[in-house]
Order: C-alpha cells, then sequence, then structure tokens
C-alpha cells in the first residue's frame, strides 16, 4: 500500500481535456496532488505554468517515464489514437493509469492494457465521468428504489446544435483516429445504459454524416437490448435543431423524465471547480419529473460530483476500495460500438 500521503499525479495531455475536464478534478482532491502536466505544445505549456505554478511541466512521456518513480499516476488525455500505446508505456514504467475515453480505439487494445496492468499489479482505470453527472445519478437512485417498476426503455440523448465543423482529429474519418460522436458523446451514453442495465445481448444502429463539410459521423442512433427485457435508445448529435430529454425512462409503474445538460461541464468551462459553493446543485426548474400522464411531481436532482471520481480512484490505488470503473467496463463499451459499426454497416440487428 502506497504510504499516507498525497498521490503524485502526472497529467500527459493539456488540451480542453487536460485543462478543463482533469486538472480541476485533480485538484479538489485532497489526497491527490498535480505535480506535473506533460505536453509539448509551447502556448499549453505557458497555461499550464500560469494556471498550475507547482506542476513541473515536462515536454514528452519519455521525459516522464524517465523520472517515473517520482510520481504515482498517469493521466492519459491525449487524442484517442495515443490512449493504449501511452496506457501500456505507463504501466510499463510502474506507473497506475486513469485513461480517459474511449480507453482504446478497439476493445482488444482495451483487453491488451487490462492484462498489462493485471501482470504489474497496477490500476488501470478507464474516466467514466458521467457516471457522476446530477441526472443520471438521479434516475440510478430511482432504479434503485424502485420508483419506476421494470423499466421497459430508456432514452438518453446528448444532442447539440453545432453545424459548423470544428477542425480536428475528432472529426477524422481515419478509423485509427477513433473520431466521430459514436465515440465521443456514445461512449458515454453506452457505458451509462451498461451501468443500469447490464452488457446487451443484441445492438442496432444508425450513423450519418449530415453536414457538408463533416467527414466523421455526426449524428447517430443506436438501439440496445439488454438482459431482462429492457431496451435502451440512444441518441447523439451535432446537428439537432431542437433537442429532445436528456432521460426519458419508462417503467410499468412510472416515468421519469428530464431536460437539459448535467451542469458540470459548463461550469468547468467557465473556470469553476468542485471547490466552489454549490458545486453540482441544479436549480429547482431544471429538475426532472417522476409519474403517470397528468399525476407527475418533481424530484429535485442529485448533486453532480465529477470530483468523487478521482477521490474513489485514489482510495483505489492505495489498495482500500475497488476502481471507481473497471477494464472490463470499457472493454464492453467498446464491444459495443464495434457492434454499432457492424449493425450500420449492415443495416441489421448485431448480436453479442
Amino acid at each position: 500500500m502506497i504510504e499516507d500521503m498525497a498521490l503524485r499525479v502526472a497529467l500527459i495531455g493539456y488540451g480542453t481535456g487536460g485543462a478543463i475536464f482533469h486538472a480541476p478534478l485533480i485538484r479538489a482532491v485532497p489526497d491527490l496532488t498535480l505535480a506535473a502536466i506533460v505536453t509539448g505544445d509551447p502556448q499549453r505549456q505557458q497555461a499550464a505554468r500560469t494556471r498550475h505554478p507547482d506542476a513541473r511541466i515536462i515536454p514528452t512521456p519519455q521525459r516522464l517515464w524517465d523520472d517515473a518513480d517520482a510520481y504515482d499516476i498517469a493521466v492519459i488525455t491525449t487524442p484517442n489514437r495515443h490512449h493504449a500505446p501511452l496506457a501500456r508505456a505507463a504501466l510499463d514504467a510502474g506507473l497506475h493509469v486513469v485513461i480517459d475515453k474511449p480507453v482504446a480505439v478497439t476493445a482488444a487494445q482495451a483487453r491488451d492494457i487490462a492484462d498489462l496492468a493485471a501482470r504489474r499489479g497496477l490500476a488501470a482505470i478507464p474516466y467514466h465521468n458521467r457516471r457522476w453527472d446530477g441526472d443520471f445519478r438521479t434516475l440510478r437512485r430511482l432504479i434503485a428504489d424502485g420508483a419506476l417498476g421494470h423499466v421497459q426503455r430508456l432514452e438518453s440523448r446528448f444532442e447539440r446544435w453545432r453545424p459548423t465543423v470544428k477542425p480536428g482529429w475528432k472529426e477524422s474519418a481515419d478509423p485509427a483516429d477513433a473520431g466521430g460522436i459514436l465515440y465521443d458523446l456514445g461512449t458515454h451514453l453506452i457505458d451509462q445504459a451498461i451501468v443500469l442495465f447490464g452488457r446487451p445481448t443484441r445492438v442496432y444502429a444508425e450513423l450519418d454524416v449530415r453536414r457538408p463539410d463533416a467527414l466523421a459521423h455526426d449524428d447517430a442512433f443506436v438501439a440496445l437490448h439488454h438482459p431482462g427485457g429492457t431496451r435502451t435508445h440512444l441518441w447523439m448529435s451535432a446537428t439537432a435543431a431542437d433537442l429532445g430529454p436528456r432521460f426519458r425512462a419508462l417503467g410499468d409503474r412510472a416515468s421519469y423524465v428530464v431536460h437539459g445538460m448535467d451542469g458540470q461541464e459548463e461550469a468547468l468551462r467557465a473556470g469553476r471547480t468542485p471547490l466552489d459553493e454549490d458545486w453540482g446543485t441544479t436549480p429547482p426548474s431544471r429538475h426532472g419529473r417522476l409519474g403517470t400522464p397528468g399525476r407527475t411531481r418533481a424530484v429535485p436532482t442529485a448533486q453532480g460530483a465529477y470530483q468523487d471520481f478521482y477521490a474513489a480512484t485514489a482510495r483505489a490505488v492505495r489498495g482500500e476500495a475497488a476502481p471507481p470503473v473497471t477494464m472490463a467496463d470499457a472493454v464492453a463499451g467498446l464491444e459495443v460500438i464495434e457492434a454499432a459499426l457492424r449493425s450500420a454497416e449492415c443495416a441489421r440487428v448485431v448480436g453479442l
């Protein structure tokens, strides 16, 4: 077990993911210290120095591996194609790893990471922060409490209105880049569906390129059939001129419907952190509703808590608890993505 001191984190990548979705959360957890940031971009290096003056700035991952004894955890938040090779290199250097989603381009790569981590006796933890969305935590509690009865169908959406393509690797059609909306937003939706209802047995998908200048999928629908009969219908889009409900869960006793996105992403982009007052709270005007037609009531949304992922990661690295997300979960999600790609190509349901 690691000594009772703050675990030293090296953050690999300081683009939007590193700067907005990881560094503020790491710094909000007392058991962690942001000890180093790895980026070769001069502008990002300067931004990192300004925002995190106590962190060492390292230009390349190799420099990190050369001094691996100075750190405990490597957090990988780079373009998707680099996730698997960097995770393997970190594990080979003796570091525990947190890997941004998707952890790899393929399920086979994810299995290799899991196997290597097991052989090394190290933790490899996928970063699926959306499990700590307030609305998802609320839905999960309602299902566990039986408020909905048996859930027959869950509709889940991440829809956006972004008619203009923003250049970058996420818009790449090269399969090695794992770009497109299925790997991006779809990874979250699929993971949440698996958490709630288990690994699906059948997958059907429709994937489209809607915007004139786009190369990668920017509009998608994925239907999953889960053990027990529940079906999840997942929509993800960059071209939605009208936004549907975030969740519409239909049970045999009641429904739960909530609109709008969890506010933590917007808060992080605005420079707020979990150390700020009222972090993760949702105003009453945006609470979801539970009930049946003509008889619904507002249900207060649970507090969003992305920082809890990193608090749980610290406990897992110390050997005090199981990882907050397992590599088996990430493998299952990538298996669904691969099945969805096959389904869209042949226009039929694919079994898992």
